[in-house]
């Protein structure tokens, strides 16, 4: 662990996923030896996108997805200006990924995060100061 770390949505997303349990391992103790640090950084977008993707894809309460917000909302937070989506965009066109992650890859920078744990970006790339790391790629 070095510094700052960003984490996609899909990491908390696997948190909670009982039907994938070394993923929903790894990824509880990633976020909490973060978090426990203070250097786990997520965004707005990533909360709104947790809540979604738990309650309709998982299943989850819409109450307990809630609190889980809640939770995450205590994380250090990024959230976005018109400047930001216009950076995303320019992302965006400049790597040829998908405008939502290009807003992920955005908040990574803009935090200051030295890794982006993500499973939607080729692992170990690097955009920047940012490194993609995909916690479940094999070693």
């Amino acid at each position: 662990m070095k510094g700052l770390a960003f984490f996609d949505t899909n990491i908390f997303l696997y948190s909670d996923d009982a039907a994938a349990p070394e993923k929903q391992s790894k990824a509880i103790q990633l976020i909490s030896d973060y978090q426990r640090l203070g250097l786990a950084v997520a965004s707005l977008q990533v909360l709104q996108e947790y809540f979604s993707a738990a309650t309709r894809k998982l299943g989850v309460d819409p109450e307990l997805a809630q609190r889980k917000v809640e939770l995450m909302a205590r994380l250090r937070i990024v959230r976005f200006t018109e400047v930001d989506v216009i950076a995303a965009i320019e992302l965006h066109r400049l790597h040829r990924i998908s405008f939502w992650d290009a807003m992920i890859l955005h908040g990574a920078r803009l935090s200051g995060a030295e890794i982006l744990f993500s499973e939607d970006f080729q692992h170990r790339s690097v955009f920047g100061c940012v490194t993609v790391v995909n916690p479940f790629a094999p070693a």
